[in-house]
Formats: structure tokens, sequence, C-alpha cells
């Protein structure tokens, strides 16, 4: 981690670190609806805070809000660790490992896609001479794998899918920041990754002359969730606070459906660098957003996911159920639609 990372955590746990709540809020109490004055959440949710931004929903927030560069599960959960994040912006591996590595963390709002084999958010590309033409010949092949992340455990689905074991391919231990997965490929080190479907287009015109291939999965890919580490939830005040963004996550998933030129220009064009062009298209490679008002399906699909995860890694089956919160179940959504 860069030296500007380990300020910023360092600042972030000593915010963190304000006065003992005297009474922790139990897990079966009723959230807080009041945010007590002087509150402060430090979120690592790049997406949600130039949405708030472009949307003036940010001045709106009833708490101050520190933002932290952080995203992806390694990076969330280290953070939590050092006491320096109140809520993080993931996918649905991260409450799972975090557990696994005994942090309690809680899930305290879900999103997915309403056509989520049509709009996945990974394909499987491959590299340039591999040879792989279908997802059939990653049999004996070497795959990028990272365990705690979601692109691991779409690996595992795929390799479930085609009925492969683990000792029928190659798994390489990598983990998927930035461009990783995409100079793997390029380089050779494997002959197949999962990358992020915005970053279909630019691969394939880069290595498709040279035999390279971006591949659809056919499965579900889309669970987009915020979670929190359970101490952040026993804080009277912070569990208001995190209800209150919750809402403001919710609001701000409308907003962008319904202003896709203004979250184009703001977040692709300036925020991201992107051209126009790109823009539009990864505005239509997302689809449009589910945001439920029930978890059973969410917790049940969790639970399938932890069950392969377990199985294939050697760990311990964690209950699903034990993950939500569903004091927030209807939260996110209900802001969503407008309640």
């Amino acid at each position: 981690m860069k030296k500007s990372s380990y300020a910023l955590l360092f600042a972030a746990g000593v915010l963190l670190a304000g006065p003992a709540t005297a009474q922790p809020l139990p897990e079966t109490a009723a959230i807080p609806e009041r945010v007590a004055p002087g509150t402060t959440l430090v979120i690592g949710d790049p997406q949600t805070r130039v949405a708030l931004t472009l949307s003036g929903e940010l001045a709106k927030l009833p708490f101050k809000v520190e933002w932290a560069n952080i995203s992806g599960g390694p990076q969330t959960i280290e953070a939590f660790r050092a006491k320096a994040l109140d809520i993080g912006a993931v996918a649905d591996i991260p409450p799972i490992h975090a557990q696994w590595t005994g942090l309690e963390v809680r899930i305290v709002a879900a999103k997915f896609r309403r056509d989520p084999v049509g709009h996945p958010i990974y394909v499987i590309a491959t590299a340039p001479g591999s040879g792989i033409t279908k997802l059939e010949d990653i049999k004996g092949r070497k795959i990028a794998f990272s365990p705690g992340q979601a692109q691991g455990a779409l690996v595992l689905r795929v390799l479930k899918k085609l009925n492969l074991r683990h000792d029928e391919v190659q798994l390489v231990e990598l983990p998927s920041v930035g461009d990783a997965y995409v100079n793997a490929l390029a380089s050779k080190l494997v002959d197949a990754a999962p990358i992020a479907e915005a970053n279909k287009q630019r691969f394939v015109q880069n290595y498709e002359r040279d035999g390279a291939r971006a591949l659809p999965h056919g499965l579900r890919d889309d669970p987009a969730y915020l979670y929190v580490v359970k101490a952040s939830l026993e804080d009277p005040g912070k569990a208001a606070a995190i209800r209150a963004y919750v809402q403001a996550w919710g609001r701000a998933t409308k907003w962008i459906e319904t202003h896709p030129e203004e979250w184009i220009k703001g977040y692709y064009v300036k925020d991201q660098g992107l051209k126009p062009d790109s823009g539009r298209f990864l505005v239509q490679s997302n689809g449009d957003p589910d945001v439920p008002l029930d978890w059973s399906g969410a917790i049940e699909r969790q639970q399938e996911t932890i069950d392969l995860l377990a199985a294939e890694l050697k760990k311990p089956v964690l209950k699903a159920q034990a993950l939500f919160d569903r004091r927030f179940e209807q939260v996110a959504g209900a802001a969503y639609q407008g309640e």
C-alpha cells in the first residue's frame, strides 16, 4: 500500500476512535431514526459519491461524511480492521471472506440487475494465441483466480457449470486490481481470466487480431452490496447515519437510472476520463438496476455461493442469513422507489 493510503487509514482510524458508546445498540433493536449531532461516517463508495454530488443529495446528508478512496474486498477489509472505514461498497464475496478471517460484518444494502445474464459484470477473456474459442476449452488451462473477490467465485461457478474439478485446470492466484488480469492475459501468464464487461470493448480491440476472445459465461454475477463492520451498528448514532446513507444510496441508484446523460458526463467523462461514446456503452452494458424490498432471494443465492466456496476452498460453512442485517431490508428499496 502506498504511503498516502497508510496516512488515510491512520487519519480515519483516529477519526473513528471516538468516545465509546455507553450502551451498545443490540442487533434486535430498531435502528434509530435520528442521527446524533456530530456523527461522522467514513465511506468507501466512489460511484455513489459522484452520484450524490451530481444530484445535489450530498449536501442533504444528516451527518458528516469523509470519503475514502477505497473499493473492492481486500482494501475495505483492511480498512475495517484499521478502524478506518464505516461503509464499503463491494460484491458478494468480501463479506464472506471477512467472516472467514474473523471480522464481523453485516450487509445493509443490496442491488442487482434486472437482466443479470444479459447484462453481466464480467466476461471470461482469453489470452492471445491461447486457442480458446469456447468455455469448454479452458480445461487444463491456467486461469486467473482471486479467492477473496467476486472474480474468484465466478471462476468456481464456471468450473461447476462445466463439471470441471480444481485439478482439471491450473488456478493462478492473482489479486484482481486495476489492469492486473488484462496484463496477465496480454503477457500470457494465464490463458483465461474474468474481466469486467466494461473492459471487454478495449480488450477485444487490442488483442482480438492475435486470437484473444471475450466469452459470455451465462451465469449471474450481479450482486452489489453495502456492508459495514458490526461494531459500527452497535453505535446508535452511527447506525442511524448508516440508515440515512442507505436511503441516499437507493435514491442515487434511481437518479443514475433516470439521468443517463448527466451520469455519463459527470461520472464516466469527467470523473473517469472516458469518452462520451464509451460512457454510453457502459450505461447500456449495465442495464437496469433491481433494488429489492425482499432479500430472501439474495440470501438464498448468497448461501449457494458460500456452500460452493466452502467446499472448494476448504472453509467452514457460514449461514448467509447471519450476514444480512434485515433491519435494513426495505430501506434502500423504498428510497429507490421514492417512498
